[in-house]
């Protein structure tokens, strides 16, 4: 992928700055996609970069606040943006620029670094969220209707759509089998392939994610609308359960759902609103959330 490429290109300051940088710096990057935050935690090897306790700890410090940009940079290059982009292809594409993905990592979350047990490495650690990326990806002023159907059906007003799709569901297009993938920006198409939501339908002026993605034990709760936390909040109390019909995309992150269902949504104002404010959860199966 060209993406690749930019990736050596924009690294090579590191390089020329920390000439031993694989061998100084270990990075952890773990997201957890129920949270919509990415869980960071960069390690320098002090030992191995000649820094000596406690002359050299501002140094250190200093050292790890210029370097943590530059080594989130592939991490986030290899998000899914949407069914047919990484992040790394936004950026090859012009879409989205490396200095924008810098002033996401340089908001996140930190807290003051910390030394191992063994003073022999210093350790930053960060929490990200997925919806500031999302951010930079929102370029629409106002959110597209979606296609209203020739003949509405009769439809329950609901307060939030889920669309369960945490087993392994056929691939559109393809003879095999795929467990859905989270990404930025997925789509819902229906089974007639009718586009039923996609990013440009969410209003832009929220500062929220496309979707809330969720664990099927998140949905089955012991509460009036069976929902926990975050869920109840955005879902409200009578939400529409969709089964998944199949997943589609060159990354298996896009859900097809009945047209019979796609119609319960696209026949009602109230019930396409909750597409416009981002009323939607995807509950995927835990292997792929976390």
């Amino acid at each position: 992928m060209n993406y690749r490429r930019t990736i050596l290109i924009l690294l090579l300051p590191l390089f020329l700055v920390f000439p031993i940088f694989g061998q100084n710096f270990d990075v952890s990057f773990l997201i957890d996609w129920v949270s919509a935050r990415a869980n960071i935690q960069i390690s320098y090897n002090l030992n191995e970069a000649g820094v000596r306790l406690p002359t050299g700890r501002l140094m250190a410090e200093e050292i790890m606040k210029e370097a943590g940009p530059r080594l989130l940079r592939p991490h986030l290059f290899s998000i899914l943006a949407d069914s047919n982009s990484v992040l790394g292809d936004l950026v090859e594409r012009r879409e989205l620029s490396i200095q924008e993905l810098d002033a996401v990592s340089k908001e996140a979350g930190k807290t003051p670094p910390s030394l191992s047990t063994d003073l022999s490495r210093m350790i930053d650690r960060y929490t990200l969220n997925i919806e500031d990326l999302g951010a930079l990806l929102i370029k629409h002023d106002r959110a597209v209707e979606p296609e209203r159907p020739l003949i509405p059906v009769q439809t329950a007003g609901y307060t939030g759509i889920i669309i369960i799709a945490d087993e392994e569901l056929p691939v559109q297009g393809r003879n095999s089998r795929a467990l859905a993938t989270p990404c930025i920006f997925p789509k819902v198409w229906d089974t007639g392939m009718n586009l039923v939501y996609e990013r440009n339908m969410i209003d832009p002026n929220l500062k929220k994610p496309m979707v809330l993605y969720a664990a099927r034990e998140n949905i089955f709760r012991p509460t009036p609308s069976g929902l926990d936390g975050d869920l109840a909040a955005l879902l409200g109390a009578n939400p529409l359960r969709i089964i998944a019909r199949g997943i589609f995309g060159a990354n298996p992150t896009d859900l097809v759902i009945d047209r019979e269902d796609s119609l319960k949504i696209l026949s009602s104002d109230n019930n396409r609103r909750l597409l416009r404010e981002g009323r939607v959860a995807f509950v995927l199966s835990e292997t792929v959330l976390r």
